[in-house]
């Protein structure tokens, strides 16, 4: 059966062809040509600058294919000494200050110092009205005249006595009253030696002298005015300036290391310095430290002796201390500037043969002014970064200036010693969060072993 079909109502009943695939591909077509070029470009490029450099003429300056070198200053990490020392603020203290007072009442008749002179032991002072205790004096030597008559005129009807009581002409009751007599007459010229030493002392106390050598303050009370031993002021006083001492504290963790070094017979130095710790005043020696800790502050009190003849140290003057407690001999030592400081610890950059840079991390130990101890991570010789390690990454290229030494610049008397307490004397950059700078396994910044400084503090 053969059917005929209307062409317009076959186009009608058939559905139209989607043109949005059509549309999709077509796009995504010229992303992948564009992909494609690129990578040709890309793989061009690495063949010119890789593959074919030898192609390219000689003569020609080739551009430098990364940053330029860095450059930066080195020093060599050393061997050499380093003083442990413990800085700490100190009060000059005299081993004796007097003031000076009366022993008896009477009327000041005389001074015998200038204020701020210097005495020594024995010297006159002051002089107080004598005469009523001379005249105690003269009535009790008179006393004991007449009592030494009475004893002798006891003794003696005493041996009368003796002899009568013999021939039994008297009582034998009266020897015994008289023999009780002759006992009350000693004790009588007893008592009066005893009144007439009173007296003589009194007499020694108006003459006041002083009792130490030192150095004499400001007069308290003029001559004319009656004075006694009540008077809390006194007359003058003295304060002892040579040999002089200096009290200062340090945290209780030095204690074991300082007893242990006194311990062992050693005499262990201790320089004071103005309070601006630039100029030293006097050399001397710890002599002694306190009993007991300070429980309120953890801190306890040391005690040096100086030799003070010219009188540069001066009573409660304040002063910087600074007290040796060991050396470290053969130690490897690198300059301040060489030791950074991140997240993970110190670390110092290391310059390598083939002058580029790498981190390394160290374990710090006493520092003094201009150097620090590196305890390990370091070997003797190698060159360390200075200067300009703020521009540095791991593996940075670089270019050396003149080198520097790792004392270069060490002044010993102002500059600070080793530290004992592990505070830095001198400022460590900070590096910025994490990166190549610091190593993620870097030492924690006060693992060396050494005890707590100064310190020093300092004014």
């Amino acid at each position: 059966m053969n059917e005929t079909v209307d062409p317009e109502s076959f186009v009608k009943a058939r559905p139209a062809p989607a043109i949005a695939p059509v549309v999709r591909r077509h796009r995504w077509g010229k992303i992948a040509l564009a992909v494609a070029i690129a990578i040709a470009l890309v793989v061009a490029w690495q063949y010119f600058e890789n593959i074919a450099p030898s192609t390219v003429d000689a003569t020609r300056p080739v551009a430098p294919s990364g940053p330029p070198p860095q450059t930066v200053r080195a020093a060599d990490a050393t061997a050499g000494d380093m003083p442990i020392t413990i800085d700490a603020l100190g009060t000059v203290t005299p081993f004796a200050t007097v003031t000076v007072k009366s022993q008896i009442a009477g009327k000041l008749m005389q001074v015998g110092y200038q204020e701020g002179q210097l005495v020594k032991e024995g010297d006159f002072l002051a002089q107080i009205d004598s005469r009523p205790f001379e005249a105690t004096l003269a009535q009790a030597q008179a006393q004991l005249a007449k009592d030494t008559s009475l004893y002798a005129q006891a003794q003696a009807d005493l041996a009368r006595y003796v002899t009568l009581n013999k021939q039994d002409s008297i009582a034998h009751q009266q020897v015994d009253d008289q023999t009780f007599l002759v006992a009350q007459d000693k004790a009588a010229m007893a008592n009066d030696q005893a009144q007439i030493d009173a007296a003589k002392l009194n007499v020694f106390y108006t003459r006041i002298v002083s009792p130490i050598t030192g150095r004499v303050g400001l007069r308290l009370v003029d001559a004319g005015n009656y004075i006694q031993p009540s008077d809390t002021t006194g007359l003058v006083i003295i304060t002892q300036l040579d040999p002089i001492s200096v009290v200062f504290s340090t945290p209780e963790d030095n204690l074991p290391r300082i007893t242990r070094r006194l311990n062992a017979g050693a005499k262990l130095p201790v320089t004071a310095f103005d309070r601006s710790n630039v100029k030293q005043l006097a050399a001397g020696v710890l002599t002694t430290f306190d009993n007991q800790i300070d429980t309120t502050t953890g801190t306890f009190k040391l005690r040096a002796t100086f030799a003070n003849p010219d009188n540069v140290l001066f009573p409660n003057q304040f002063v910087n201390t600074r007290l040796l407690v060991d050396t470290l001999t053969g130690v490897v030592v690198v300059p301040n500037a060489a030791v950074q400081l991140g997240q993970q610890g110190s670390f110092v950059y290391v310059v390598k043969d083939d002058d580029t840079v790498t981190v390394r991390k160290v374990v710090t130990g006493a520092t003094d002014a201009t150097r620090t101890v590196v305890s390990s991570g370091l070997a003797l010789g190698e060159k360390v970064v200075i200067d300009g390690a703020d521009r540095l990454r791991e593996g940075t290229k670089i270019r050396l200036a003149p080198p520097v030494r790792a004392d270069a610049g060490a002044t010993p008397d102002a500059a600070p010693a080793a530290d004992a307490s592990g505070q830095r004397q001198h400022h460590r950059r900070q590096q910025g969060q994490g990166g190549a700078d610091a190593p993620a396994d870097a030492p924690t910044p006060g693992a060396a072993p050494v005890v707590q400084p100064t310190p020093a503090a300092k004014p």
